[in-house]
């Protein structure tokens, strides 16, 4: 998951075991952790609302366009 920049947004791949928590080919705000990400891990704001380390080959980040991605941030904030 590391670009040149950081990417917001990741579309799940596998939700085994987390079919509560995580809707495969729904995207997923990213959450900046650089130690679950030392540890090969991911942190999103999943179907709870709440964000939590889950693997990272579970999910593929994706880049969205500057405009997308600011009104998908402004609409996931409290």
């Amino acid at each position: 998951m590391s670009k040149a920049r950081a990417a917001h947004f990741a579309v799940c791949l596998d939700n085994e075991g987390y079919e509560a928590s995580l809707e495969v080919g729904k995207l997923y705000r990213v959450i900046p952790d650089a130690e679950a990400a030392s540890h090969g891990y991911v942190r999103v704001v999943d179907e709870s609302g709440e964000d939590y380390a889950f693997l990272a080959d579970r999910f593929h980040s994706v880049e969205l366009p500057q405009a997308v991605e600011r009104a998908l941030l402004a609409a996931s904030q409290p």
